[in-house]
């Protein structure tokens, strides 16, 4: 009796433990990619940030030429309207607080309301136009990926030159003149560089289902 009882214990003490494992497993997958679309998140801010630092003035032009628009749009096209967004303003929010994190290493909220304002609040609708088109699609044909860039960087542009108008007091020309065309080759560039890299990286990212 001693014997067949000692033998039977051990099955009835595993079986209950045995999809414990399963179980974490399972829980343990959405919550992880859900932290790394956070530090994802955090780490375009910083990006956003360096390219602001990556700028060079135009002469003539109260407009510089800077790097931080290609990594606003790269933000929306790889992580999704929602966490671009995010991503945006916080940049945006540590800038109008007074951290140095605009053109040039500059801060305050003076700059949201001067010449470069309707460009820098441009990039919120610019990262979730170009994050909407591909939201929920690493597979997007090269025609979607060149329009989600393309609209992004566009879209900077039809809410910075209104608002440079406004400031400045310049006609539509000159403000165009100034605050559009001399940009144009280089964002050309950076809406090709922003393509190339949605589709090296976005296939890897594809259980982010970005949102």
């Amino acid at each position: 009796m001693n014997t067949h009882n000692s033998e039977e214990q051990p099955v009835a003490e595993q079986s209950p433990r045995s999809p414990v494992p399963q179980r974490d497993h399972a829980q343990q997958g959405p919550h992880r990619a859900e932290l790394e679309r956070v530090a994802a998140t955090a780490a375009f801010t910083a990006l956003i940030t360096v390219g602001a630092y990556l700028s060079f003035p135009l002469p003539g032009s109260p407009v510089p030429v800077v790097v931080q628009n290609f990594f606003v749009i790269a933000a929306g096209m790889l992580l999704g309207p929602r966490h671009g967004v995010a991503s945006v303003v916080v940049y945006l929010a540590l800038g109008a607080v007074g951290f140095p994190v605009f053109a040039g290493g500059s801060g305050g909220v003076a700059h949201l309301v001067g010449p470069t304002g309707g460009y820098l609040l441009g990039y919120l609708p610019a990262v979730f136009v170009a994050g909407a088109l591909l939201s929920q699609n690493a597979h997007a044909g090269l025609g979607r990926t060149a329009a989600a860039a393309g609209l992004g960087f566009a879209l900077v542009y039809l809410c910075g030159v209104p608002v440079l108008i406004l400031v400045t007091g310049l006609g539509l020309g000159p403000a165009l003149a100034v605050g559009f065309l001399p940009f144009l080759p280089g964002d050309l560039l950076k809406a090709v560089a922003a393509v190339l890299l949605y589709r090296r990286i976005a296939p890897r990212l594809s259980r982010w289902s970005r949102g």
